[in-house]
């Protein structure tokens, strides 16, 4: 709740003043396409998520999100 927030919030705000500081935002103007299909997503899948919270069990929808950050994060370690 509130603790979440009065430690993320601060985070937050320094990390846009640091980037905004050495114009690496300009990237998202560049990848405006990317980035508005990327926010879809997420919406969509934060909105499916949120419905199948009552009707699947926390034990297969947490394994779930693992499995899919694990495959992610693999992703993202091959293509850097």
């Amino acid at each position: 709740g509130s603790l979440s927030l009065a430690v993320s919030l601060p985070t937050m705000l320094m990390g846009f003043a640091r980037y905004s500081r050495d114009r690496s935002f300009g990237v998202i103007g560049q990848n405006r396409r990317f980035i508005l299909f990327m926010a879809a997503g997420s919406l969509v899948g934060a909105f499916a998520g949120g419905l199948l919270l009552g009707v699947v069990p926390s034990a297969v929808l947490l394994p779930t999100l693992a499995a899919i950050l694990l495959v992610s994060a693999m992703k993202v370690w091959r293509h850097v």
